[in-house]
């Protein structure tokens, strides 16, 4: 990054920026959030227009029930679109409210049938009160008509709805409790559905005609987003000489230098460049390649990278996609995923959350076909059992037990997932040590320096053990050598200069810390197995389960519960593991990794002052 110092008159700001604007590369400084009562009408208008186009873009009647009318209906838009999209949103909520409501007052006043209202009320100015009952139709009994007149209205086998007239001012006592009067008839009800009908076909018509505004609300959001950035880059500035003149600070890429100093002579602005340092604290703009800019996210995520430190972004893409794909270990899902990701990519398949997500998910279900298969997984089935599969492929798979002299007999996929995070943990160690090393001097990282030897010496040594190429004098010098050139590093020259008992001190107390942290997080990869084999062995449950129900009848019948509990069962183990393998590769990169490459994170995003907000 290059630093450019800006001093201009305060008056001179507002076109300064607008300038800045339309080159599209300088990132000042500026406040993240509004700052005051203006930018804070811009930042909520901006947001207005957002969330609007977000609901117009998702509005489709192709399949309603009234999706013939709503397309010939015509309604004029005036005044400003995001006010009639937003009264028509309110509208169409209290119109459905409306409308269940209607349709429950049809339904209560159907039995009641039609019926004069003027009659009826004419007969309490003759001194007679009507009185509304529904019972059982087991319960109805005919010699209630002895009691007071009585009239049955209707009755459907069930139920029996009738009345009984009796003098008002009197006492009323009846065997069965009293039901509510209708309010109207069923035929006022069905008017009032009709008209409500109508209501909502005229606002869904209004939003559907409202699309029409898509591009030109884009435009307005994007021009309240440039506005708002420039105000809040302007707010910025820093006055001094008694508000005469204004100073900016503004980073850009160093590729852009020859284009942007020839920009600021023709602006005729006065204006330093230098080198940006660590001290600037600049913002970080990361240069990664199609594949690894796909898990940029999880970098982002945690935090950038400060302007010295390295971008752990081509490390963590190759490890989030081997341990997402283990944790799935189903060939069967990646599959899955993989045509997600694809319809995702082409438009066919629009899912909010996913959105700009289709080609992580793309590779993501590709590892895991991989992966599914070496560990042998499809959608539950043992493909090391299945007789279908060819003896080639078999012995690529990753299956079974092996046994270890003095250990016992182990999952060969547990060995496994503890070997990637012992490697993880190393190849973490080793970039911590080069990239310390290169920021603060080799001096002040010898400790680190000795156990990167004393870890990953040790482990070398192991294999080297194991394998049987060292002889046992050979193995004995090495680990003297790796462990005494480790102990000097640790406990005598830890800080070069100090006290040699407060050096020995401050390792044994680093010994202490990296003995219990090592071991817990070696042991945190073997979740690496434990999901793989819990998704594998719930797939498989579910195949039993909906094998046991078709049995070996062929009834097409059986065939029906049979599909429906594979696709119900699988699709959500496939939620769950999906879950997990999101989750649990992003702690391990996080909490493990991380910690382990003492990567901190605390670097602020390179944001640009442009005239093309992204949505």
């Amino acid at each position: 990054m290059t630093k450019y110092s800006f001093i201009l008159l305060s008056g001179e700001k507002e076109g300064f920026l607008e300038q800045l604007q339309e080159l599209g590369v300088v990132d000042i400084s500026r406040s993240v959030k509004p700052i005051d009562s203006d930018s804070s009408v811009m930042f909520h208008k901006a947001e207005r227009a957002r969330k609007t186009l977000e609901y117009l873009e998702g509005i489709d009647y192709s399949n309603d029930a009234d999706a013939e009318a709503i397309a010939k209906a015509t309604v004029n838009i005036d005044g400003d679109p995001v006010d009639f999209i937003e009264e028509c949103r309110a509208r169409l909520t209290e119109l459905h409210a409306s409308l269940s409501y209607a349709e429950k007052q049809e339904k209560a006043r159907l039995p009641w049938g039609e019926y004069d209202k003027k009659a009826i009320d004419g007969l309490s100015d003759l001194g007679y009160s009507v009185h509304y009952y529904c019972v059982d139709a087991k319960r109805f009994d005919e010699s209630w008509g002895g009691i007071y007149p009585l009239q049955v209205v209707s009755e459907d086998g069930k139920k029996v709805w009738f009345v009984t007239v009796a003098p008002k001012g009197e006492a009323y006592s009846f065997p069965v409790q009293e039901t509510a009067a209708p309010e109207g008839t069923a035929a006022e009800a069905a008017a009032e559905i009709a008209d409500i009908r109508t209501g909502i076909i005229e606002c869904k018509a209004g939003l559907l005609n409202a699309k029409d505004y898509i591009p030109a609300l884009k435009e307005a959001c994007n021009r309240n987003l440039v506005e708002l950035d420039r105000y809040l880059a302007h707010e910025a500035g820093k006055g001094a000489a008694e508000d005469h003149i204004t100073v900016f600070t503004g980073f850009a890429p160093s590729e852009n230098d020859q284009e942007l100093t020839e920009a600021f002579d023709k602006m005729g602005v006065i204006y330093l460049q230098e080198e940006a340092v660590q001290e600037d604290n600049p913002p970080i703009k990361l240069k990664n390649n199609w594949f690894t800019r796909q898990f940029e996210v999880f970098t982002e995520m945690y935090g950038m990278p400060v302007y010295t430190e390295f971008d752990p972004t081509p490390i963590v893409a190759p490890f989030y996609l081997l341990f997402f794909a283990m944790c799935m270990g189903d060939a069967g899902y990646g599959i899955v995923l993989l045509l997600l990701g694809l319809m995702l990519n082409k438009g066919w398949l629009k899912i909010g959350m996913f959105k700009g997500l289709g080609s992580i998910i793309s590779l993501l279900g590709a590892g895991t076909i991989v992966v599914g298969t070496v560990l042998g997984t499809f959608f539950g089935v043992s493909l090391y059992d299945a007789a279908w599969v060819p003896e080639w492929l078999k012995n690529c798979m990753i299956v079974g037990e092996i046994t270890i002299p003095g250990i016992g007999t182990l999952n060969i996929q547990m060995i496994l997932a503890m070997g990637i995070g012992i490697f993880h943990i190393c190849l973490a160690m080793t970039v911590k040590a080069l990239c310390y090393t290169k920021r603060f001097g080799i001096k002040e990282n010898i400790a680190t320096w000795g156990w990167l030897l004393l870890i990953v010496g040790g482990v070398v040594l192991a294999l080297l053990g194991i394998g049987k190429v060292l002889t046992p004098e050979a193995m004995k010098w090495a680990v003297i050598a790796v462990g005494g050139i480790s102990a000097l590093a640790i406990y005598i020259f830890n800080t070069p200069g100090r006290n040699p008992l407060i050096n020995i001190g401050a390792g044994l107390w680093d010994t202490y810390n990296m003995a219990t942290g090592i071991l817990g997080d070696v042991l945190s990869y073997l979740r690496l197995f434990a999901l793989g084999l819990a998704g594998g062995m719930l797939g498989q449950a579910f195949n039993n389960l909906a094998g046991s129900v078709r049995g070996d009848s062929d009834s097409l019948i059986l065939w029906i519960p049979f599909v429906a509990i594979l696709i119900v069962g699988h699709v959500m183990n496939l939620l769950l593991s999906g879950l997990g393998a999101f989750v649990h590769p992003m702690r391990l990169t996080f909490m493990e990794y991380f910690k382990n490459a003492g990567y901190e994170g605390k670097g602020s995003a390179y944001n640009p002052l442009t005239t093309n907000k992204e949505q």
